[in-house]
């Protein structure tokens, strides 16, 4: 079956000699040279490459989307309409009309002070002549569109009250709810399960035809680029350095940093067997113990309580890694949030490190926390713009008093040589570091006080995937080294089979199935687990056509 219409008609986006530099420190940066390519009505181009390439900052000057550094050079054209050099109010117009944007990170796109539906209903009213209540049933039907669980109660929810998922969900209704002609996609399944991103990934195409709109999708995820692109462009450093249909650049990629990013992608299989009694009987008690544990979290607002885990029982040792994996909103960063003591459990006994959080004083919290470290998904977010890295890293180290003045130097100059950042990274701030490094920067600060029980919440779903596979080499590393549990919770099943001893999965709330890699992964005995496992997007397009058809002829 054809992924594309074919279609002799006018590119609906042509690009020629298009520039993007960023003015810094009195020199010209530049982040995109001399790009070329069109897109045509019904086509999915595809913009791969590391991060720090070049792929968003030139898909968002397309819009005129650059910060005040910035300055865009060439031609931009959509539907033969000049775009570089408009004023603003003309692309205003154009922007959510005409080219709708999903952004990578939802939660720094969506208006925390406004709900969901407003957010939708004000795109619609500022595009359309539309009464609010027709405004209002259109954008419940576009939640429903997007697999939103009760589209009509989301509507009042704001965007801290979804889960990560769910706020992408939220933000794809709002960029196609004008039908736009083009669609610029930066990373939009980044942070969904895969049973998800499969409906997201079956929207994006559906809308593709329906509406013949062309999509350009910025990802690091090379299942999803075989799973919807027509055509691959491959960036180094600001420059194309690769442009073929996606099936020549996965079955035959001439330049070596293609070869090079398609040997990193991790697949579903390829995990080795693990022997975890051998971890249980040599190491005694587990750091983490979960026993019918149940979770609430209280009435706010208009959005009623809700019990959001339920019945849970769950086991990490020494040494030992497992993953929690599950749909968005099925309660995994909730688990995750609880065994650290920011949640409170409702029932049953949460124990780590002997110690009861369900019972346990402030005071009590206080000291078990020293062994417990936790790596969170967005490391931008998770670290402090103000400090810079080496007083980040030090910080849990100081509060504790377990080191100051030159110890404390040196204490954190072991975490960097542990964590393999140059230790003149200590003087740098985030915002001077990309994705992984900052992530490498979580690590080590959450590793710091060398806890007994590390808490890992999808700590590789903003990595592309070179950097992705050195940073997960190096938790398999240190967790070696210093034999800490680890609950790595992710939605990245090949992610999750490269590192984890044992596997638990979650669906609304509860564990339906846990046991060994091979045991879950090999020979799924729950229906839910078998459908995810189904949903992974194969880095390959002809595999995952196949199975893309075999899922829609099983519905």
């Amino acid at each position: 079956m054809s992924s594309a219409p074919t279609t002799t008609a006018a590119p609906i986006l042509e690009v020629s000699d298009l520039n993007v530099d960023f003015w810094v420190d009195g020199i010209w940066y530049p982040a995109a040279v001399g790009m070329s390519y069109d897109v045509k009505a019904g086509e999915v181009l595809a913009i791969v490459g590391e991060s720090g390439s070049g792929k968003s900052s030139s898909s968002m000057a397309l819009l005129g989307l650059t910060p005040p550094n910035g300055r865009v050079s060439g031609s931009v054209k959509l539907d033969g309409e000049q775009l570089i050099g408009i004023s603003p109010a003309a692309l205003r117009r154009v922007r959510g009309k005409d080219i709708a944007v999903i952004f990578q990170e939802p939660m720094t796109a969506l208006n925390p002070v406004y709900t969901i539906g407003f957010q939708i209903v004000e795109t619609l009213r500022t595009h359309f002549e539309m009464s609010p209540d027709s405004a209002k049933a259109r954008a419940i039907e576009l939640l429903g569109m997007v697999e939103m669980p009760t589209p009509e109660i989301t509507f009042n929810k704001y965007p801290h009250q979804l889960s990560g998922g769910q706020r992408q969900r939220a933000m794809i209704a709002m960029a196609v709810s004008c039908d736009p002609q083009l669609l610029i996609a930066d990373e939009p399944t980044t942070a969904l399960d895969v049973t998800v991103q499969a409906e997201i990934l079956d929207l994006m195409r559906n809308l593709r035809h329906r509406l013949n709109s062309a999509i350009i999708l910025i990802t690091h995820d090379m299942g999803v680029v075989a799973d919807l692109a027509d055509k691959v462009i491959v960036m180094k450093d600001g420059v194309i350095v690769e442009a073929a249909d996606v099936q020549t650049i996965y079955s035959a990629p001439q330049h070596p940093y293609t070869q090079q990013l398609l040997a990193a992608v991790p697949h579903l299989g390829t995990g080795a067997a693990v022997e975890t009694k051998e971890v249980k009987s040599g190491h005694g008690e587990p750091v983490l113990s979960l026993k019918n544990v149940a979770i609430d979290y209280p009435k706010r607002g208009r959005v009623p309580a809700f019990r959001a885990v339920d019945g849970v029982n769950l086991e990490v040792y020494p040494g030992e890694i497992v993953g929690l994996v599950g749909e968005s909103g099925s309660g995994k960063t909730t688990i995750g949030r609880a065994s650290v003591g920011l949640l409170p459990a409702a029932q049953g006994e949460l124990i780590v490190h002997g110690l009861n959080l369900t019972k346990a004083s402030a005071r009590e919290l206080r000291t078990a926390r020293r062994h417990i470290g936790i790596v969170f998904q967005d490391p931008g977010s998770s670290l402090n713009p103000r400090y810079p890295i080496g007083q980040s890293i030090g910080e849990p180290l100081l509060l504790a008093k377990e080191a100051k003045g030159r110890e404390l130097d040196r204490r954190v100059e072991t975490l960097l040589d542990q964590v393999e950042l140059p230790r003149s990274f200590r003087n740098r701030y985030p915002h001077e570091l990309s994705g992984g490094q900052r992530q490498r920067v979580g690590i080590a600060r959450a590793l710091a006080l060398r806890p007994s029980l590390l808490v890992a919440d999808e700590p590789t779903s903003a990595l592309d995937v070179s950097v992705q596979a050195r940073f997960l080499e190096l938790l398999q590393q240190l967790q070696h080294e210093l034999k800490f549990a680890c609950l790595f919770i992710s939605h990245d099943l090949a992610v999750v089979d490269l590192l984890a001893h044992r596997i638990a999965v979650m669906h609304r709330g509860a564990i339906v199935e846990q046991g060994t890699r091979d045991e879950i992964l090999r020979a799924p005995k729950d229906d839910y687990t078998k459908r995810l496992i189904a949903a992974v997007p194969l880095p390959d397009p002809a595999a995952q056509r196949a199975r893309r058809e075999e899922r829609r002829a099983s519905r």
